[in-house]
């Protein structure tokens, strides 16, 4: 599973590469049709001192943009760590990569969380062990319908591996029609809709075997996204893989997320993150919360 995530990933990236080629190869001729045709109206014409400088503004603003960064990220960290009567850790980590070139927008989106605390062996000894641990893998790819960047089609792939709930590994591969909703200068609305499937890998009970559990589902997202003033954003995420059978599990996520700029590069996030999953075991919690305040590294 792990290398079809990966291989999925990188096919998506591998068509943002291919993007890029053509936009900077159609750009080219563009440019060196525009200056051929101005030689041939104009054999004779001598520049003047503000054709000149109108021609370094305009050569400055061109090497701006092609300096422009496609691809742009951040990297977060966060840690707890208690002594005395016991041991306990706790680290939050994560990645997330952009990338934009011409309609092309891709996301991918890796997440850590590990938990360490002292663990009795049968001699009585203590260990200080992992004994909770999630990691989950996010990555979805857009391609704008028309000039206008309004309507999108999206590919999605997410992988899930915890050991937080009941599943070894929860997985889902979707894709669909999205649009840009509503954007102004402070906020932004996004949200997307669309068929896919969906594989849950049940943990071992008592009295049951592991098994995985199979479905089709209907993907719906919504991402808002607002600026409270030059330094801090509001982040809203709503996430639902609804199952079309009942008797299948269904996932819904809410997100809600605070962002502060400290410095240039550097950020302070605080996020608070809502899990529910409609079919689990009998002694475990249909919702799962958590919340964390991070340190984010801008590049």
């Amino acid at each position: 599973m792990i290398r079809y995530l990966t291989f999925t990933a990188f096919f998506f990236l591998s068509l943002n590469a291919y993007a890029q080629g053509s936009n900077a190869q159609e750009n080219n001729v563009q440019n060196n049709n525009s200056q051929a045709q101005v030689s041939e109206e104009h054999p004779n014409t001598q520049a003047t001192a503000a054709d000149v400088l109108t021609s370094l503004k305009k050569a400055e603003q061109f090497e701006s943009n092609a300096l422009a960064p496609m691809l742009t990220g951040s990297a977060e960290l966060g840690f707890l760590y208690k002594t005395g009567n016991s041991n306990s850790g706790d680290m939050k980590s994560g990645v997330d990569l952009h990338f934009e070139n011409g309609r092309w927008r891709s996301l991918l989106n890796i997440d850590l969380l590990i938990k360490k605390a002292d663990v009795e062996d049968d001699n009585g000894n203590l260990h200080f062990e992992t004994i909770d641990q999630k990691w989950t893998f996010t990555s979805q790819t857009n391609y704008s319908l028309g000039r206008g960047e309004k309507n999108y089609v999206f590919g999605n792939v997410w992988y899930e591996d915890s050991k937080f709930n009941s599943f070894v590994s929860q997985s889902s591969i979707s894709t669909g029609w999205g649009r840009h909703w509503y954007k102004s200068d402070k906020s932004s609305l996004w949200a997307d809709i669309g068929p896919g499937y969906k594989r849950d890998l049940f943990k071992q009970t008592e009295t049951e075997p592991e098994k995985t559990d199979d479905s089709w589902i209907v993907q719906l997202q919504a991402l808002y996204i607002r600026k409270l003033g030059d330094h801090v954003e509001f982040q809203q995420l709503l996430s639902a893989k609804y199952a079309l059978s009942a008797a299948d599990n269904s996932t819904y996520k809410a997100e809600t997320s605070i962002t502060t700029k400290l410095i240039s590069i550097l950020q302070l996030k605080f996020t608070f993150t809502v899990d529910y999953n409609t079919n689990v075991e009998d002694d475990k919690e249909n919702m799962d919360t958590q919340t964390a305040a991070t340190l984010v590294y801008v590049f």
